[in-house]
């Protein structure tokens, strides 16, 4: 997918273009559906980065996106969506599932399927979610800067070629060996280019290299440059690593050597550099140690020579005093002169103080040169000693440190790709796995896909407000155009929510909450919520424009309609639902309409019209609870609450011993009630 073709996603302009071009492979993250990439491009949101995905999926399998027709339809898909997302245990995953979405394409339906198949066997262990937890998309580290290395080169198109290649690192022009030896003073590595310059000899310690082929292998000059992008990984690779261990039943296949990358990244720490070195340690704890260390060198010395000065009488007969102050001499020829031993054990007990402290190897020698054998008082370091050691200790450590990243580099060359792979298919793992705790959780099956209608058998909606496994399950099936009827609370809207969640959960390409589903595929899911009181004229024609609209290409639409006729008054309303149902039923529509007003709906509809009438029947009141079958009665209009409390009263007065007027009340109303549905 190139830019022009990410230009031709809908919703995509020339803006989110320029703004998804900052990313490393764009196209590659929109094509995979890759949400969390998307959204790192500046000024794209989380929810963008979703919209974008989903539009690439819907433009590749030419699919319009209009399946949620509702907004009540697109809440029962949202919360069908936080289902799977509360299952997932990284942010990725919940990302990456909001490109999971109800379509009319079979080609997308059979996609996601396919992959869902394979998702509900992944077993979900307490182990593999613990692992999972740690696991985050892989970061590209930020530019790196390197200053204890330079190139060196006197051709000037070297120079820019050097520029260009190896950005890391100071490129710096020099003519002659002189300017190398400069260069060595300020750096602990130069890498010269040209191969004029074998063989230069410079003095001191400088390490100075010829390499002409440097810019070749970039990396061998800059291991930085692989070694951060591991470093800035490290914790998400490892667990990354943990999660194919505790997978290794699930055979979700990487091409890694697993134990190499845990053994190279053991040996780094998140800043990049290598942490198992004991020289390297013991360098770097001496350069920070020095300061304190010469300051208590110079106070072991100090103290030793203050004790002796106080427990010597110092006796200076006068000709010596007079000749010492002619000659100028102050209290170093005093020293010199009365306590020269005391003195010489004082600049030794200095010495060994501060070589102890530094610690390591090859450095004795310039250590004990930081305090002179000339007698002072009070004793002072030798600052120009000190500098030269803090110097060479520096470069002694870089040196040592860029050997270890080269070692720790090489290590970890070629790695990248199949790192990239191994935390990929470890994120991947936790969507599946929410797919299938999905599956496990709310006993789902997967959907046969025919008919002309949808049948559901032992469906529980996982969407109540009670402990799925205390939902009745429920049996219903719809073929063309239905009415719903039952008691108030009996479950009718609870019944509309299931068919609805059912039909988009199977077009998701998931596994249904139910022991059994067969459905056609559905272009549209019409699902009009219930009305809160009657609507104004305004409102209630901007409703009847709806329906008008949704009658004319309704054919392979699934409808759903709860208590329509609160829109205005009931006997008008009859008259209006029996319009929408007739032209429904000759649109090859599936569609079903829950009303209490049945029976009047379908004195108004037209004999001929295939609409038919379904019933949540109650069986009766116990204790002042209704008894429900939750399960719809084709066929059957089913009673109201107040026809079942009369029929309740009437058949008290008939066991009563005592007949009077009331009984005769009950039983005149409940012949009214069985009258009516006749």
């Amino acid at each position: 997918m190139e830019f022009e073709e990410l230009a031709s996603i809908p919703g995509v302009g020339a803006k989110t273009v320029e703004r998804l071009a900052e990313l490393d492979d764009p196209a590659e993250a929109v094509s995979e559906g890759d949400v969390s990439r998307i959204a790192r491009a500046p000024g794209i949101s989380e929810g963008r980065a979703a919209r974008i995905a989903r539009a690439a999926i819907r433009r590749r399998h030419g699919d319009s996106g209009a399946f949620l027709a509702t907004d009540r339809a697109e809440e029962l898909y949202e919360s069908v969506l936080g289902l799977l997302q509360e299952r997932a245990v990284t942010a990725h995953g919940r990302k990456r599932l909001e490109t999971l979405y109800p379509s009319a394409s079979a080609a997308r339906i059979e996609e996601v399927r396919s992959f869902a198949k394979g998702a509900v066997e992944r077993e979900p262990t307490p182990e593999l979610l613990e692992a999972l937890s740690g696991v985050e998309p892989l970061e590209s580290p930020g530019g790196i800067r390197v200053r204890d290395r330079c190139l060196a080169t006197s051709d000037a198109e070297t120079y820019a070629e050097a520029t260009d290649a190896i950005p890391e690192l100071s490129v710096e022009l020099v003519d002659d060996a002189r300017d190398v030896s400069d260069l060595a003073r300020g750096y602990s590595t130069v890498v010269v280019l040209d191969e004029a310059f074998a063989g230069i000899e410079l003095e001191g310690d400088a390490d100075v290299r010829v390499e002409p082929d440097a810019l070749s292998e970039p990396a061998a000059v800059v291991p930085e440059r692989t070694i951060s992008f591991f470093a800035r990984n490290r914790g998400r690779l490892l667990a990354a690593a943990a999660v194919h261990e505790a997978a290794s039943k699930l055979d979700i296949g990487t091409s890694i050597d697993i134990d190499a990358l845990e053994r190279a990244l053991e040996r780094l720490t998140e800043d990049g550099s290598v942490d198992d070195d004991d020289r390297l340690r013991a360098l770097e704890t001496a350069i920070d140690d020095l300061d304190a260390a010469v300051s208590m060198a110079e106070g072991v010395a100090n103290d030793r020579l203050r004790a002796a000065i106080e427990e010597r009488d110092v006796t200076i007969e006068g000709a010596d005093l007079l000749s010492l102050v002619e000659r100028g001499a102050g209290v170093d020829s005093l020293l010199e002169r009365e306590l020269s031993e005391e003195f010489a054990e004082a600049i030794e007990a200095a010495r060994e103080r501060l070589v102890d402290a530094v610690g390591v190897d090859d450095y004795e020698s310039l250590a004990r040169g930081a305090f002179p054998e000339e007698p002072t008082f009070p004793v002072e370091h030798d600052g120009r000693v000190i500098d030269r050691l803090r110097e060479e200790l520096s470069a002694d450590r870089d040196r040592r440190a860029t050997r270890l990243k080269r070692e720790v580099a090489e290590e970890l060359r070629g790695m990248r790709g199949p790192a990239k792979a191994l935390v990929d298919a470890a994120l991947e793992l936790d969507v599946e796995l929410a797919v299938s705790r999905f599956s496990r959780d709310f006993d789902c099956t997967f959907p046969v896909f025919g008919g002309s209608g949808i049948e559901i058998e032992g469906g529980r909606s996982p969407l109540l407000d009670v402990a799925f496994e205390d939902v009745e399950p429920v049996d219903y099936g719809i073929e063309g155009v239905s009415l719903l009827s039952g008691v108030n609370s009996g479950g009718k809207t609870s019944t509309l929510d299931l068919v609805g969640t059912v039909a988009i959960v199977a077009q998701m390409g998931l596994p249904v909450p139910a022991e059994g589903v067969r459905t056609r595929r559905f272009e549209a899911l019409h699902y009009q919520a219930k009305t809160q009181g009657t609507l104004d004229a305004g409102a209630f024609e901007s409703t009847l424009r709806e329906f008008g609209s949704l009658v004319e290409g309704a054919e392979g639409r699934l409808v759903l309609v709860d208590e329509l006729e609160s829109i205005t008054e009931p006997g008008a309303s009859a008259v209006i639902i029996a319009g929408i149902l007739e032209a429904l039923a000759e649109e090859d529509s599936t569609a079903v309409f829950v009303s209490h007003l049945a029976g009047e709906i379908l004195d108004a509809t037209d004999a001929d019209a295939n609409v038919s009438v379904d019933g949540i029947e109650a069986v009766g009141l116990i204790d002042g609870e209704l008894c429900v079958n939750r399960s719809p009665i084709k066929g059957h209009l089913a009673r109201s609450t107040p026809e079942l409390i009369v029929e309740k009263l009437a058949d008290e007065g008939d066991d009563s011993e005592n007949e009077g007027s009331q009984t005769g009340f009950y039983s005149s109303l409940l012949g009214k009630f069985e009258g009516n549905s006749d």
